[in-house]
């Protein structure tokens, strides 16, 4: 598979595109940044409509800003390329939207706020939890320069949750240098209490999650959002 990654200057980006030269069913294309500054032999262009069109790739991995995703997302899906997309920052109604479309018209793609396939166990785990207790708090942890706040993890935690618990749950966000993603779901009763935590290190963590992603996406149906779904089900 021919993979583009888009954002590959960034932290994130860097990772991803080591984590693609390291797989061998899967070949590094291109990447877009704003800068274009060449990465390790790699042609990186500053526009994303170019790079589809030189590069032709099989799947476009985005790891950018919530202000340029979607704008990437309408180009890929003019030209039917689908999307891993590790953005965060999509409000729930636009991606609605985007569900919609892309099924209308036959584009694939896969959202997930956090690719770490511990991150999405400690969702799952919280989920199940919270059937048995009457109140959970969440608290999430990332570096200082991350954008958005609460965390796409923390919403997507707390939407999981709500879905079977009737009361609303708290997010707590905290923001400082020396973290680069962390969560805890902390549940009460009188008497006791559970905490479930997950902790990303290092950005290699979310990389497994990232190439499943990738070797995945051609199989979903629609936009898929969180990695559960071909994590736990047979797509």
């Amino acid at each position: 598979m021919r993979v583009l990654v888009n954002g590959a200057n960034g932290k994130m980006g860097r990772e991803v595109c080591k984590a693609v030269r390291g797989a061998s069913d899967l070949q590094l294309v291109a990447g877009v940044d704003p800068a274009g500054r060449p990465q390790d032999g790699l042609a990186v262009f500053t526009d994303l409509a170019q790079a589809l069109r030189e590069a032709e790739p099989d799947v476009v991995v985005d790891f950018t800003t919530p202000a340029a995703v979607q704008k990437s997302m309408e180009l890929c899906l003019a030209r039917n390329v689908p999307m891993v997309i590790g953005t965060t920052g999509i409000k729930s109604h636009e991606l609605q939207e985007w569900q919609a479309r892309a099924l209308q018209e036959n584009w694939k793609a896969i959202i997930a706020p956090n690719f770490a396939i511990g991150a999405v166990l400690m969702m799952r785990f919280a989920r199940e939890a919270v059937r048995f207790f009457e109140q959970a708090e969440i608290i999430e942890y990332h570096h200082a320069e991350k954008l958005d706040a609460p965390s796409g993890t923390a919403l997507r935690t707390r939407m999981l949750m709500e879905e079977v618990h009737p009361k609303e749950i708290p997010i707590h966000s905290v923001r400082l240098p020396g973290l680069v993603a962390h969560q805890e779901v902390i549940l009460g009763l009188p008497g006791q209490t559970l905490t479930i935590r997950h902790d990303s290190t290092n950005r290699e963590s979310f990389m497994p999650g990232v190439l499943l992603a990738i070797r995945q996406v051609h199989r979903v149906k629609g936009l898929v959002i969180g990695l559960e779904h071909i994590l736990f089900t047979d797509i």
